[in-house]
């Protein structure tokens, strides 16, 4: 029953069906790297799952768990709109920014120079300050309390955010496109096993990016020394061309 199956389902094959599937392999391939590492992906896991086991039960002739299936596929576009909207929000976007570029290098270049400087000061006047730089995966995702701004990056801006003492001096900032998406964000801290006697600001930048791609620039309040995190590593003792470069290689490219 299977081979013959499989033989009429190859036996007008044709080269259209190569690119066709080719095609369709490519947009599965390309969904599944936007959503891997996100609370999605099992759930994108465990509906790639069903949609196997259906094909299987035609296969085999499984009348009665092919026909709950089958009610359940039914909605299943239903149910995809409503379990990824925020995959494909920010699918759509990608996209988008894909075809439009919102931002010349120039103006890429001054959003740098002015975190740097911001970096540099905070440092110098050892001021705590946790700034994340969001790539591609969503990081609102993560965050908890978020004040939205949607302002440019400025220097006076983010200095006058976490000068001690001022509303939204707690938590972080995400930048966002090049611009100050929002403040006083509270990211996740890493799991107890791997607390150590690094402050709040570093535990949560080791947090935000172990579970998300972006990069976090970190000034310690004690030492004023700057710290750069990605992929929950973190890298201590940086100085402005040590940060720049690493801006340089991961974000403004």
């Amino acid at each position: 029953m299977i081979w013959t199956y499989l033989i009429n389902a190859f036996s007008n094959f044709g080269v259209n069906d190569v690119f066709d599937i080719l095609f369709l392999t490519a947009i599965f391939y390309y969904l599944i790297l936007l959503i891997k590492g996100t609370k999605s992906y099992q759930v994108a896991v465990g509906l790639l799952l069903i949609g196997v086991a259906s094909v299987f039960s035609r296969i085999l002739n499984l009348t009665a768990f092919s026909f709950i299936l089958n009610a359940f596929l039914s909605y299943l576009i239903l149910a995809i709109i409503i379990l990824f909207q925020d995959e494909i929000r920010r699918i759509l976007a990608e996209i988008g920014s894909r075809i439009k570029t919102r931002y010349n290098a120039g103006a890429r270049s001054e959003v740098l120079d002015e975190i740097l400087n911001a970096v540099m000061a905070l440092s110098l006047s050892r001021i705590g300050a946790l700034i994340a730089i969001e790539r591609k995966m969503r990081v609102e995702n993560y965050v908890n309390k978020p004040v939205r701004l949607d302002a440019l990056v400025n220097k006076d801006l983010l200095l006058t955010i976490f000068t001690p003492g001022a509303p939204l001096h707690d938590g972080a900032v995400v930048i966002k496109d090049e611009r100050i998406e929002a403040a006083r964000c509270f990211f996740p801290l890493p799991p107890m096993l791997e607390l150590s006697p690094s402050g709040t600001r570093h535990l949560a930048a080791i947090g935000i990016t172990q579970q998300t791609d972006c990069v976090v620039v970190v000034v310690s309040e004690e030492t004023g020394k700057i710290s750069f995190a990605l992929d929950g590593e973190l890298v201590r003792g940086l100085d402005r061309e040590g940060l720049k470069s690493r801006l340089q290689q991961h974000v403004f490219k």
